[in-house]
């Protein structure tokens, strides 16, 4: 009977600390290439692998099967990538960061209880297609199929106007999928992409971000579903940083441009105030250094920052070679040095 109460005990702390057990099907010719699993914390390095990403690998198998298993994810939710590795042995050092052609990665959401297949296409693809316990863990897949249709709304017509059209239309589109999606992590997988300096959405977004509220709403939502953690403070970090880029750059509101231009006369002059106290406190320390010192051995200091051997300053000084010598040692115990080097830095500051 005793044995009843630890198996309630095991069976219990199992359910509560979960496993995860994520695995899926490619194809045959990827037999024995590495496959990672890797945690995307860093909502800006959604778009391609990197080292400090990583947290596991495993090897395809003859059949083509792969599988991540475990308990040492979080429990909530986060973004997760999968990374097959489709370069050759004999490939550079770097091929895993997905410079190989044959290469294929897919980005889910899952968490420590989650159980997740990829499986192959019709079409024989590999990880492309997402069964999972979580049903948000398809959701950054669905993002990229809509980021598909509005690049070739954008490249249809390359016009200006057609640009402007474009961009109001997609970010209400994308905007409001991520924020019906009920998954703060999908919208900062959206935002990642719309605010990115190299899309052509970039410019749109420093107009929109001035008006419209749903940045901040995005906040709130991202502190109340994960506090205190890196993207949340990232994001936060990163709006209001644009808010006032975004006002700077509007001619109308010169009040962020005059309080920006005070902030860069303040801090100028706090840095000049600084030097110059570094300095005076510098040259007072000099003086006070050489005050320690007797008549002889401040001209033997200033031979020394001269550059001059023993014997050039025993010439100059009209003293014989071991008077220098002695002269030069008091001065090593008095600076608490070691060496000429050292006394020339201390007075060439």
């Amino acid at each position: 009977m005793k044995i009843v109460p630890f198996l309630v005990i095991l069976l219990s702390s199992t359910s509560i600390f979960g496993q995860y057990n994520f695995s899926g099907h490619v194809s045959l010719e990827n037999q024995g290439n590495a496959i990672y699993l890797s945690l995307v914390e860093d909502y800006r390095k959604t778009s391609r692998i990197y080292l400090e990403q990583i947290i596991s690998k495993t090897v395809v198998d003859s059949l083509g099967f792969f599988q991540f298993k475990g308990d040492n994810l979080l429990k909530d939710n986060r973004l997760y990538r999968i990374h097959l590795d489709g370069c050759s042995d004999n490939a550079d050092a770097s091929h895993f960061l997905g410079t190989c052609n044959s290469s294929k990665s897919v980005l889910f959401i899952a968490n420590n209880r989650d159980t997740l297949e990829f499986p192959t296409s019709f079409e024989d693809q590999a990880l492309c297609t997402i069964t999972s316990t979580n049903p948000k863990s398809s959701l950054p897949l669905e993002v990229e199929a809509l980021k598909e249709e509005m690049i070739f709304d954008f490249s249809d017509y390359r016009s200006e106007a057609n640009r402007k059209l474009n961009s109001e239309k997609w970010f209400s589109t994308l905007q409001k999928y991520g924020e019906n999606s009920g998954e703060p992590l999908v919208e900062l997988f959206i935002f990642d992409f719309l605010s990115d300096k190299r899309n052509e959405t970039y410019a749109h977004y420093l107009k929109d971000i001035s008006a419209n509220q749903y940045y901040g709403q995005l906040l709130d939502r991202l502190k109340t579903t994960y506090p205190n953690t890196g993207f949340t403070q990232q994001f936060e970090a990163e709006i209001t940083t644009d808010r006032q880029l975004a006002n700077f750059k509007n001619p109308t509101d010169w009040s962020w441009k005059w309080a920006i231009l005070i902030l860069l006369a303040l801090s100028l002059g706090l840095n000049l105030y600084f030097l110059i106290t570094r300095k005076s406190l510098a040259r007072a320390k000099t003086n006070d250094l050489l005050q320690k010192l007797t008549p002889q051995e401040q001209k033997i200091v200033q031979q020394i920052l001269m550059d001059k051997s023993n014997k050039e300053i025993a010439s100059e000084l009209f003293v014989s070679h071991s008077t220098i010598k002695t002269h030069i040692n008091n001065l090593y115990k008095k600076l608490e040095v070691s060496s000429r080097q050292e006394i020339a830095a201390i007075f060439k500051k």
